[in-house]
C-alpha cells in the first residue's frame, strides 16, 4: 500500500485487490438501490422495503470500515517508517471522529 501526506491528510493509495473489494461492493449496492427503486414504483410492502434499506445501509457501513482500515494501516506504517507518531495518531483520530458521526 503506498501512501503520501499532503496538507496534512494521510493519501492512501490502495492496493489493486482491496480498491476491486471496494468497488465490487459498491456495484453491488448499486444494484440494491435500482432494486429498491423498483419496489418503491411497485408500491411493494412497507417491511420488506425498510429490510432492504437497512441490508444496504449495513452492506455501506462494511465498506466503509474496509476503507477506514486501509487508511489506518497505512497510518500505522507511516508512524513506524517516519517516527512521527503523532501526526498519524492525529491522522487515525480525525478519520475515526468522522466514521462514528455516521
Amino acid at each position: 500500500m503506498e501512501y503520501s501526506f499532503v496538507d496534512g491528510k494521510l493519501l492512501v493509495q490502495r492496493s489493486r485487490e482491496n480498491k476491486d473489494d471496494l468497488l465490487r461492493r459498491l456495484r453491488r449496492l448499486e444494484g440494491q438501490m435500482r432494486g429498491l427503486q423498483q419496489m418503491v414504483e411497485e408500491d411493494r410492502y412497507c417491511l420488506e422495503i425498510v429490510q432492504q434499506i437497512n441490508a444496504a445501509s449495513s452492506a455501506l457501513r462494511e465498506v466503509s470500515l474496509l476503507d477506514i482500515a486501509d487508511h489506518l494501516h497505512a497510518a500505522v506504517d507511516f508512524a513506524v517508517e517516519e517516527s512521527d507518531g503523532q501526526e498519524a495518531v492525529r491522522e487515525m483520530t480525525t478519520v475515526l471522529r468522522a466514521a462514528m458521526r455516521q
